[in-house]
């Protein structure tokens, strides 16, 4: 890791992967919870809207399952440029 062109992808492969999972997570909780929630008021879940469920409780999912998702690809992403622990 110590020359200038591994560590520029390095950091692109992190930033890109930062990128997708900010995206999905903004895509559930403001585009499915807020935006779409008309649209999603038929479908039902636990006794709520799927709109609903997704603002309250979708979202916090997605994004613990996001951070597995990070934590797992870092480590595949860090194996890959010889940078891991």
């Amino acid at each position: 890791m110590a020359d200038k062109p591994s560590a520029g992808a390095y950091w692109a492969a992190n930033i890109r992967l930062i990128s997708l999972c900010l995206v999905i997570w903004f895509v559930c909780s403001y585009v499915l919870g807020i935006l779409m929630r008309p649209s999603l008021k038929d479908i039902s879940v636990g006794g709520a809207d799927l709109g609903f469920w997704f603002a309250q409780q979708g979202s916090i999912y997605t994004f613990l399952v996001l951070i597995f998702f990070y934590a797992w690809r870092m480590n595949k992403i860090d194996k890959d440029f010889g940078v891991e622990e």
